[in-house]
């Protein structure tokens, strides 16, 4: 199942990530409470569904999952290291392994940080700037599990 972020109940779904509450998300768009409530347990439904069929095609053994978040909290089975999967407005589903990375020669440097940044932003979460895409991670992840 792909990620369906054109669809409005995504939408909605980012809105409530980002902290706005089902009345307001409902006042903002001028529809009931009611409709956010059932589209954002359909989505819900759907982003739990997607973390798990991630999780299962990684080999990724589920410790937690929080689907308001779009956060799967597991251990790779093959690499034996906590594994992350999470949804990302601006990169979609992401899996992310622990590990200590050779950062300063890795060609996806640059990839790497950005996409922690967004990541980050997207939740709202405050990271310290570091050159270093290991460390950036190791902050962002701690912070993230705390949401789980």
């Amino acid at each position: 199942m792909l990620l369906p972020t054109n669809e409005k109940q995504f939408g909605f779904w980012k809105m409530r990530r980002s902290g706005s509450s089902n009345i307001t998300i409902a006042n903002l768009l001028g529809i009931s409470r009611q409709a956010v409530s059932k589209a954002l347990l359909v989505m819900d439904e759907k982003i739990e569904s997607i973390l798990r069929d991630m999780a299962n095609a990684n080999q990724i053994a589920i410790e937690k999952i929080n689907a308001e978040r779009g956060i799967l909290l597991g251990r790779s089975i093959p690499f034996h290291t906590p594994a992350i999967i999470f949804v990302s407005d601006k990169h979609g589903m992401q899996v992310w392994y622990e590990h200590d990375g050779d950062c300063g020669t890795c060609q996806r440097y640059i990839e790497c940080i950005e996409l922690l940044w967004d990541y980050a932003t997207e939740l709202g979460i405050r990271i310290e700037k570091t050159a270093d895409p290991t460390k950036m991670a190791d902050e962002l992840f701690m912070k993230v599990k705390a949401l789980v």
